[in-house]
């Protein structure tokens, strides 16, 4: 019986040690795997320009601009040629890139009742949030652009470096804030017309200060080449486009635009803009060549970012994006600014360049509807990290891939508008609420406020504050820049209140 015993006891003992030999080894392999796919991680550049419209690059059909670098970009990964921006205003574009959500669910705008400030909690689901919680150096330089909570201190929690200028604090905060060479990078007495130098020279420094072995984030958002002054105007490169003639778009118009719904011609800010800086020639050239003039030093800091990743060993496992806040009008639909719904606000340049791709997906083009919220999944799906439910976008990757089945993809995009010039800075009425200023303004039918889609070959959408509903229809496969509005057309009847639905639809699972 002893001896039974004996033997019994070592049977198992013995179990125990190779159960447990074998959870070592398991848990060694399972480690392993897990070290092997962070060491993958692929490092992550995201540049984005201000108002820069999509048809102002090479890659896109220019031949009077100068972005030989973007262009190199595209050439080596992947054009989206039916990208648009959910939103197409600063602010709300810039939180619904770093989120995924649409404007009409995150609300952080410019004016009531959309001028929500984002909470801290949900900036933690940002793409940089959820990178560096995954374990990535992030870094942002720029125009950050967001009505944050707290700012100084949620930007540090979620940043690792960071010289941003914000809606809410216009001096910074820069850190490392103990960092001597970025004190010089910033120093006081620089040259305001290398505004986009700074931030090039601030991006250098971030990969220069990079650790060996962590992924990285790097996001860098430009001022160029919004500016109508002197500012982002670097003098070497003024030269290149001096006394240039510069293409005119077949949408420009010369004075004031007849065929615009009358809210506009009489509300929006882009109008009288446009009366004030593209309304004749001679304006919309000089104005043309100065903005070819920024969008040419930008594509001269892609130059430094690709050649500073190709110098660190690092260019073949990082992927770049390149996009816009939004686009802007410049003349087309006699109109200036940008918001309104048309295309040359909406349509987005989105480039996507993956070294790690096969040779078969350089320099390829992407027809799939997509939209500025995708942006925020695909990042986060390239890091292989999950989606947090709040966002709405779709991840990229399949289409960049190739592999996408194009019948299981969205063919429609959703578009919106919440900006109203009356209700921003000196249009505020004093001694009356923000509440009350804007029931009286759609009452007495000054909003235009708008939401609609767009597909590749339809654009719909309705000033929704109106009773009666002012609504815009155009067959852009006939009408390419917008200027017959169908909306009365009775062969049109069946499109309009399909499109109608998908907007009611969209609309509803955007704010879900």
């Amino acid at each position: 019986m002893k001896n039974n015993s004996m033997r019994k006891t070592g049977l198992a003992f013995g179990l125990l040690v190779a159960a447990n030999t074998a959870f070592a080894m398991g848990q060694a392999n399972a480690d392993d795997k897990l070290a092997k796919r962070e060491a993958n991680r692929p490092n992550i550049v995201f540049v984005m320009s201000d108002d820069q419209r999509w048809d102002t690059f090479g890659c896109y059909g220019r031949t009077d601009v100068l972005t030989p670098n973007i262009d190199k970009l595209a050439a080596s990964g992947v054009a989206f040629d039916n990208a648009y921006y959910a939103v197409a205003i600063c602010m709300p574009s810039r939180t619904t890139t770093f989120t995924g959500r649409y404007f009409s669910d995150h609300q952080c705008g410019f004016t009531y009742p959309y001028n929500r400030t984002l909470p801290a909690k949900e900036f933690a689901d940002s793409y940089p949030a959820q990178l560096r919680a995954a374990g990535y150096r992030t870094g942002f330089v720029g125009k950050f652009g967001v009505r944050l909570e707290d700012l100084p201190q949620t930007v540090a929690e979620h940043f690792d470096f960071y010289t941003g200028i914000s809606t809410t604090s216009k001096k910074g905060p820069h850190f490392p804030a103990d960092d001597k060479k970025l004190q010089h990078i910033y120093r006081k007495d620089r040259d305001p017309k290398e505004r986009t130098l700074i931030k090039g020279d601030s991006m250098i420094h971030f990969l220069e200060t990079q650790p060996e072995g962590q992924p990285f984030c790097l996001s860098i958002s430009f001022d160029a080449v919004k500016n109508d002054r002197d500012s982002d105007m670097y003098g070497p490169h003024v030269a290149l486009f001096k006394d240039k003639p510069m293409w005119v778009p077949k949408n420009y118009v010369e004075g004031e635009n007849e065929k615009l719904p009358q809210v506009l011609k009489d509300h929006a800010r882009g109008v009288y803009l446009h009366r004030d800086r593209t309304s004749t020639p001679q304006e919309y050239q000089r104005r043309t060549r100065r903005f070819a003039v920024q969008g040419y030093t930008v594509d001269q800091q892609v130059k430094r970012l690709m050649d500073k990743l190709k110098e660190m060993g690092v260019l073949e496992n990082t992927v770049v994006i390149y996009t816009s806040d939004n686009g802007r009008f410049h003349g087309s639909q006699g109109l200036f600014d940008k918001a309104i719904l048309y295309d040359e606000a909406m349509k987005q340049p989105l480039i996507v360049f993956d070294p790690r791709a096969p040779k078969s997906r350089r320099g390829s083009r992407v027809d799939a509807m997509v939209s500025s919220v995708d942006i925020a999944p695909t990042i986060l799906s390239l890091a292989g990290l999950e989606v947090p439910p709040s966002m709405k976008g779709r991840d990229l990757g399949q289409l960049l891939a190739g592999t996408q089945d194009l019948s299981k993809w969205r063919d429609t995009v959703l578009m919106e508008n919440f900006f109203i010039q009356e209700l921003l800075g000196k249009g505020r009425k004093k001694g009356v609420t923000p509440d009350a200023q804007n029931i009286e303004l759609i009452a007495n039918k000054r909003s235009y406020r708008s939401r609609g889609v767009r597909t590749e070959r339809y654009k719909y959408f309705a000033y929704f504050e109106h009773d009666p509903v002012i609504e815009e229809l155009y067959d852009l496969k006939e009408d390419p820049h917008e200027q017959d509005n169908l909306i009365s057309n009775p062969e049109y009847a069946a499109v309009l209140e399909k499109l109608r639905e998908k907007t009611r639809d969209f609309h509803a699972r955007a704010t879900d």
